[in-house]
């Protein structure tokens, strides 16, 4: 370990800042937030950056050229001067005073470097490529951005607060990690993280009441994996994937988005298809209230967003009556994520100022859909699981008086590398998605919107030969 990770309390105390440029004033609104009055030698204007800080009133301003007396009373200098031997300069002051110095951008004349920090506090986490990578530090700051929700500052002031109750009640340092440990892996944490603190507060209450009670109901993540490509998941997602003990996921469920659970996760496929139901839906419903009954974390992954044509209000109707805690993240849906792949605006103000998606799954060789509501002219409509009755829906709407030069388009497994799209008309386009060999999953988009294709389509996937995996476009009306 080339240097040792600490944190410094500097509440109160005083930092010393030589230099009035924006690298000074960057050094100076660290110092700031951690509640530290601020000094800043230099003999000029400070820049416009040092008003910018939250708490600037406690910044001093020496308009004068350093001198080593300007150490008197500082904890923490840092010399962020354009002039190299001035920085030198206050480097070797400091030295010569065993006060902590950092010299911006030049680690070989430092006794600490700055690393990057994640603020959720009370929780702080610092990266550090000890000065060797800079870049590379920020890059890791900004992955562990994305998988250490803002709640977690929440989640510490919680276990901050019964922090004493605790000590009281287990009085070895091994019963209290017990305690927090399972205090901390139970449904306690999620409901800071989705805003319920005040349940949180009463359940961790309940659970020092009686320390020998285990954790007992557990949780419902009702989580959208999107149209397929791993990367338009939530960040919200993304967390209750990597945690949840048990994954029940469907069969839209993309396999790189299926590997991005938590690998010791136990798996259950609950997945169908047209005329070939593996689990029927009443049956996953109950699935859910037992798994979540045994204490367990429970991941519902489904294809899409969960209440767009995903049955996902019945599901969490079933939790709510049995007494089972959920939550409910939302997704890209395929409407949004495959036009916006297909380069086709779903609204726009030249061509259309309304939306419509519905679902075109067939019932005994018909759709019984509001043709005269879905042919009026200025609208998008979208219609999910349409392949098998791409020849119904084009004649229908036709009858029903939507012109036959209609553009319209189809697209197989959109946002994925194995994206194909095939635009038309609603006189041509089910003779082309013929010719095309489509396969579901697919989306159809008609309207004016469609005849932008050809100028704004962007995406041009080169799908891989081994790659034949489904992507989630149509979620059946039946799961």
């Amino acid at each position: 370990m080339d240097y040792l990770p600490i944190f410094l309390d500097l509440k109160g105390k005083n930092g010393l800042v030589v230099g009035g440029g924006d690298v000074g004033a960057r050094k100076a609104a660290l110092l700031i937030n951690a509640g530290a009055w601020v000094t800043v030698v230099d003999p000029g204007e400070l820049a416009d950056a040092y008003a910018g800080p939250k708490g600037s009133d406690r910044i001093i301003h020496r308009r004068e050229a350093f001198k080593p007396e300007h150490l008197d009373g500082a904890e923490v200098v840092f010399a962020a001067s354009a002039d190299d031997a001035l920085n030198k300069a206050v480097y070797e002051a400091a030295r010569a005073r065993h006060l902590p110095v950092n010299v911006v951008d030049k680690p070989e004349v430092c006794t600490f470097i700055m690393p990057s920090i994640i603020d959720r506090s009370p929780v702080v986490v610092a990266v550090s490529s000890g000065g060797e990578a800079p870049v590379l530090s920020r890059l890791l700051r900004a992955r562990l951005e994305t998988l250490i929700p803002a709640a977690y500052g929440r989640l510490a002031a919680l276990a901050g607060r019964f922090k004493s109750q605790v000590r009281k009640h287990f009085p070895t340092t091994e019963g209290r990690r017990k305690f927090w440990e399972r205090a901390l892996m139970s449904p306690v944490a999620e409901m800071v993280f989705s805003g319920r603190e005040q349940e949180a507060e009463h359940t961790l209450a309940r659970m020092l009441e009686d320390s020998s009670t285990e954790v007992g109901v557990g949780e419902v993540y009702l989580v959208g994996a999107g149209p397929g490509n791993p990367d338009l998941l939530t960040f919200r997602a993304l967390r209750l994937m990597q945690q949840a003990d048990v994954v029940v996921y469907d069969r839209l469920v993309s396999p790189p988005i299926l590997d991005m659970c938590r690998r010791d996760a136990d798996r259950f496929y609950v997945g169908k298809e047209r005329d070939n139901h593996a689990v029927p839906q009443d049956e996953i419903n109950m699935v859910l209230v037992r798994l979540a009954k045994e204490g367990k974390r429970v991941l519902r992954l489904k294809g899409g967003d969960p209440f767009i044509f995903g049955r996902g209000g019945e599901e969490i109707e079933t939790l709510r009556e049995h007494g089972v805690p959920f939550q409910v993240v939302p997704a890209v849906t395929a409407a949004a994520g495959v036009a916006a792949y297909a380069g086709i605006p779903l609204t726009h103000r030249d061509h259309a100022q309304a939306l419509i998606m519905v679902t075109g799954h067939l019932k005994d060789g018909t759709m019984d859909l509001d043709w005269d509501m879905l042919c009026r002219p200025r609208q998008t409509i979208v219609i999910y699981m349409g392949l098998k009755g791409l020849v119904t829906l084009c004649d229908e709407m036709k009858k029903h008086g939507m012109p036959a030069s209609t553009p319209a388009a189809i697209v197989q497994q959109g946002t994925t590398i194995n994206q194909k799209t095939v635009t038309g008309t609603l006189d041509t386009l089910p003779a082309l998605a013929s010719q095309a060999e489509l396969k579901p999953p697919t989306l159809i988009i008609i309207g004016s919107v469609v005849s932008l294709h050809e100028k704004l389509n962007w995406f041009h996937p080169e799908p891989a030969e081994d790659d034949h995996w489904h992507t989630p476009l149509d979620q059946p009306a039946h799961m």
